[in-house]
C-alpha cells in the first residue's frame, strides 16, 4: 500500500474512534480586538491547499465572491473567507483552500495554513454553549490539555452557515411541502430525536420535519442526544413503557462536539434498550469511505446535506413507510 493511501485510510478511520483531524489556518486580524486567531475545518472537507491562481472576476457577483478559477478541469467559485468572518488581511492572500462538502465545491482565501492536529471530539465544545449564540462557528477546539492561559484554542467554522452567508437570500433553500410528500403519521407520543451542532442545519431539518408533520426534539451534540435518550428511557421505564414509546428515530449529524455521530450511532446500536431504534445519519461529509463507516456502526440510512426530498425519503424508509 502506498504511503499516501495509508495516510488517507488512517485519516478516514479516525471517524470510527470519536477522533478527527482539524486543519488550522489564520485569516488575518479581527475587527474587534485587532489580533490574529486560529480557525479550523475538518480535514475531510478539504480537497487541497493551493497557491493562489489567477481569479476571473464575475460581473454582478454576490457579496464575498472574488470570482472563479479553473482548477483540474473544473471551474470553482472563490470566496473571501477573511471578509466573511470579519477579519482583514495585511496583504493580498497567497493561499486558498479548495473544499468539498454539502454537495458543493468552492475555494476560500486564507492568510496562512498553520498545522493539522488530531483531536478527540471531547476536546471540542459547542460555541452555543459558550453564550455566543448562533454564529459562523460551530465549536471551540482545545488544542492542548492546559487550562486558562495555557489552553490553545481554535474556532471551528460552521460550513453550513458559511454557505448560507455567501448565498443570496433569494437562492437560499427553503423547504416546500411538495419536496417531502404526504404528511406522516407517527405513533402518538413519539418524536424524532435530532442531533446537529449547526444552527443552519437544524433550521433546515426543522422545516423538513414540520412539513412532514413529524414531532421532533432538537439537541446540539452527540453527547447531549445520548444524555437525552437515556433520560427518556428512564422516564419511559418509570411509566411502565419502553424508549420506543418516546422516540421512534434518531437523526444525527456526524461532526459534533463531545461525541460524533458515529459514536452516538454505535452506542445506540450496542445498547439492548435502543438497538432496534432506526438511526439516520445526515451529514455534509460524503464519499464511499464515510458511507462504509455508516454501515459498520449499523445506521439505517445516510443522507448528504441538504435535500429535503432525500431526507424525507430516508426517514420514511427507516420507519418502514
Amino acid at each position: 500500500m502506498s504511503s499516501l493511501q495509508k495516510e488517507i485510510d488512517e485519516r478516514t478511520n479516525l471517524t470510527g474512534t470519536n477522533r478527527f483531524e482539524l486543519l488550522l489556518f489564520r485569516l488575518g486580524t479581527d475587527a474587534a480586538l485587532g489580533q490574529s486567531e486560529l480557525f479550523g475545518i475538518n480535514v475531510l472537507k478539504v480537497r487541497e491547499i493551493v497557491t493562489m491562481p489567477a481569479i476571473t472576476p464575475i460581473a454582478g457577483a454576490p457579496k464575498f465572491s472574488l470570482g472563479v478559477v479553473h482548477l483540474r478541469d473544473q471551474v470553482i467559485p472563490v470566496y473571501d473567507l477573511p471578509a466573511i468572518v470579519g477579519c482583514k488581511l495585511a496583504a493580498a492572500p497567497s493561499l486558498m483552500l479548495v473544499t468539498e462538502y454539502a454537495r458543493t465545491t468552492q475555494a476560500f482565501t486564507v492568510e496562512s495554513v498553520e498545522d493539522i492536529v488530531r483531536l478527540d471530539w471531547n476536546q471540542v465544545i459547542s460555541a452555543e454553549n459558550t453564550g455566543t449564540g448562533p454564529s459562523l462557528i460551530t465549536s471551540i477546539a482545545r488544542l492542548s490539555e492546559g487550562s486558562g492561559d495555557e489552553a490553545r484554542l481554535a474556532q471551528v467554522l460552521d460550513v453550513e452557515a458559511i454557505l448560507q452567508a455567501i448565498t443570496p437570500e433569494e437562492n437560499r433553500h427553503k423547504v416546500e411541502s411538495r419536496e417531502v410528500g404526504d404528511k406522516f403519521s407517527l405513533k402518538p407520543g413519539t418524536v424524532v430525536l435530532v442531533a446537529d451542532d449547526s444552527f443552519v442545519a437544524r433550521a433546515l431539518m426543522e422545516q423538513t420535519l414540520k412539513a412532514m408533520d413529524i414531532p421532533y426534539e432538537m439537541t446540539k451534540s452527540g453527547q447531549e442526544a445520548w444524555n437525552r435518550l437515556n433520560a427518556l428511557a428512564a422516564a419511559a421505564e418509570a411509566e411502565g413503557k419502553t424508549i420506543h414509546d418516546k422516540v421512534c428515530l434518531m437523526l444525527t449529524d456526524l461532526e459534533m462536539p463531545e461525541m460524533d455521530g458515529f459514536t452516538l450511532t454505535r452506542n445506540i446500536k450496542q445498547d439492548p434498550r435502543f438497538s432496534s431504534m432506526p438511526v439516520v445519519i445526515h451529514s455534509s461529509l460524503s464519499g464511499s469511505a464515510n458511507e462504509n463507516h455508516v454501515r459498520s456502526v449499523g445506521a439505517n440510512g445516510y443522507v448528504a446535506k441538504f435535500s429535503a426530498e432525500e431526507l424525507s425519503g430516508a426517514i420514511r424508509k427507516a420507519l418502514g413507510h
